[in-house]
């Protein structure tokens, strides 16, 4: 998609977006000229995730000082880190589907990165080169699997459907600060999170240089970096998702994402 708002199709310039033509070079081509002259796509199509597939998919948790307060956590020293699994992922407008025995389905709206180059104990003042780009990441979270059955947070954050991403992945040069933009979540109607980035912890440079330290980053690679205040969570009483809600969510320059919630569906 331009600024114009029009949609191209551009398979005939680049297979996919994905990790291996974010890591050849393929999407370097892709300046406003060569999408131009590719075939317009009119309507009312489904938007899958902006990224064909990743290989990690690594979270940030309690990265907002509200957040921790809200839930009464202590500020961390040093970035929570936890995995998604990539089967997670979904499209940001595909309902996000309740899994078995959910009791307190929960929502995050969060500021996610794509790496774009092969990165290693990178420094924070270089961190930001290593990013291909940026798009919106709902951390879906089923609070009981993740806090009330033992072990660690990732039972609660990698179920079917609870990895939408997209609609858009913007580069870098076109979002400027990403410590300078507004996040929000509307709950059927309802604004339930409105935040700013510069609320977190620890910024994005430091994020990926730290979690750097820890694995090596491949081209593709998914990092979402912790949602503000206003989930479920730190509500009293507590609230939590249910079939025929619906979520709206967006991020400043990154666009919006709409989910519907519906009960679990055995897709065998």
């Amino acid at each position: 998609m331009l600024a114009s708002g029009q949609i191209y199709d551009i398979s005939s310039l680049v297979d996919d977006i994905s990790p291996e033509t974010i890591a050849d070079g393929s999407l370097a081509s892709l300046d406003d000229t060569a999408i131009r002259a590719c075939p317009e796509v009119a309507g009312n199509l489904r938007t899958g995730p902006c990224l064909k597939r990743t290989g990690n998919f690594v979270a940030i948790g309690l990265n907002y000082v509200q957040h921790a307060l809200e839930t009464n956590a202590p500020i961390p020293e040093e970035p929570i880190l936890f995995n998604k699994a990539p089967s997670c992922l979904s499209g940001p407008n595909d309902p996000v589907m309740l899994p078995r025995e959910s009791s307190k389905a929960d929502w995050e709206v969060e500021l996610a990165l794509v790496i774009g180059k092969r990165t290693s104990y990178v420094s924070e003042a270089d961190a930001l080169d290593a990013v291909f780009g940026y798009t919106i990441c709902n951390d879906v979270s089923e609070r009981a699997f993740q806090l009330e059955r033992g072990g660690q947070w990732m039972k609660g954050k990698c179920c079917e459907t609870f990895g939408p991403l997209g609609p858009w992945l913007v580069t870098g040069d076109d979002v400027g600060d990403p410590q300078k933009l507004r996040l929000w979540l509307d709950l059927n109607g309802e604004r339930l999170q409105d935040s700013n980035t510069d609320d977190m912890i620890f910024s994005v440079a430091k994020i990926v240089s730290y979690v750097s330290q820890f694995l090596v980053l491949e081209p593709g690679d998914v990092i979402t970096t912790g949602t503000p205040q206003g989930v479920g969570l730190g509500m009293s009483p507590e609230r939590f998702l249910k079939p025929g809600d619906e979520m709206r969510l967006g991020i400043d320059k990154l666009g919006e994402q709409t989910q519907s919630v519906v009960a679990f569906q055995d897709r065998g």
